[in-house]
C-alpha cells in the first residue's frame, strides 16, 4: 500500500510540474530517496502511466489519457446537481470546464428556464484568455505557465473588451486570486457576460461559471452571485475530497 500511495505522489508532482520532471526533481519535491523513486517510476513506464524522453526525463503517460477521459466524464455527471441548483438560485445557464491541454473545455451544462439563455456545447474547446472559465482556470497556474500556454495560443481578439496583452492578463489573473472569482465581461461575445469561481481542491483544473444575457447578469447583479458561486464550488469540492 505505501508503493501505490507513494506512485500516486509522484504522478501527482509530474502533473503539478506541467507533466514533465528529472528523477533529480521528484528526488527534491517528494523527499523520497533517489533508488526508490527510480523503481516506481520504472514500474510506472512499463506500465504506460509514465514515459521516459530521450532527455531522460519522466513525462505521463499515454495510458494515463483513457482514466482522465472518463473520469471527466464522470465528473460532468456528479456536477449537473451542483449546477441546476445554480440556475434555479441565480436564474441564468451553468457551467463547467477543465483545463485540457491549452484549452478550456465545457464539460457539463445546465441551461437556464429563460427563453433567452446562453448556451455551449459540452465538448466545447475555447481559448482561455477571452472566457470567465478560462480566466479561473488560468488564475490556477503560476505565471510562467500562463505566458507559455498564450504563447502557443495567442490572445485572439473576439470584441473589442478581449484582452489582448499578456501582462494585462497576468494582472487580471493576480485580481482572480485576490477576490476569489473572475468575470466574463462581454469578452468573448458582445451582450454576454458571465462569472466564474475555480473549483479548489479537484483533483485537474476545473472551473465552473453562470453566464447571461448582459441586460440581465448586470454589473450590480455580480457581488450577489458571486457568494452563491463560492458556496456551491466550496460544497462540490468537498464531495470530491477523498475523505468525503
Amino acid at each position: 500500500m505505501r508503493s501505490l500511495e507513494r506512485a500516486f505522489d509522484l504522478l501527482e508532482h509530474l502533473a503539478d510540474a506541467g507533466g514533465e520532471m528529472a528523477l533529480s526533481e521528484l528526488t527534491e519535491v517528494s523527499g523520497l530517496p533517489m533508488p526508490t523513486i527510480y523503481r516506481l517510476m520504472r514500474t510506472l513506464v512499463n506500465k504506460g502511466y509514465v514515459r521516459q524522453e530521450p532527455s531522460k526525463r519522466y513525462a505521463l503517460g499515454p495510458r494515463l489519457v483513457r482514466l482522465g477521459e472518463g473520469a471527466g466524464r464522470l465528473l460532468g455527471t456528479w456536477v449537473r446537481p451542483v449546477l441546476a441548483r445554480l440556475v434555479d438560485e441565480v436564474g441564468e445557464t451553468a457551467n463547467m470546464a477543465v483545463l485540457e491541454g491549452d484549452e478550456a473545455v465545457y464539460v457539463a451544462q445546465v441551461p437556464s428556464k429563460h427563453s433567452m439563455r446562453m448556451f455551449t456545447e459540452v465538448g466545447r474547446r475555447v481559448q482561455p484568455h477571452c472566457t470567465g472559465v478560462g480566466k479561473a482556470l488560468l488564475s490556477q497556474l503560476p505565471d510562467e505557465r500562463v505566458r507559455e500556454i498564450v504563447a502557443r495560443t495567442g490572445m485572439e481578439p473576439h470584441t473589442p473588451k478581449t484582452l489582448t496583452d499578456v501582462d494585462a492578463l497576468l494582472s487580471e489573473l493576480e485580481r482572480i486570486r485576490q477576490q476569489g472569482y473572475a468575470l466574463d465581461d462581454e469578452e468573448q461575445e458582445i451582450g454576454v457576460r458571465c462569472v466564474a469561481v475555480p473549483l479548489k481542491g479537484s483533483p485537474a483544473l476545473t472551473a465552473i461559471s453562470v453566464s447571461g444575457p448582459s441586460g440581465r447578469m448586470t454589473r450590480e447583479a455580480v457581488p450577489n452571485v458571486v457568494p452563491i458561486m463560492l458556496a456551491a464550488a466550496e460544497g462540490f469540492a468537498k464531495e470530491l475530497s477523498p475523505s468525503a
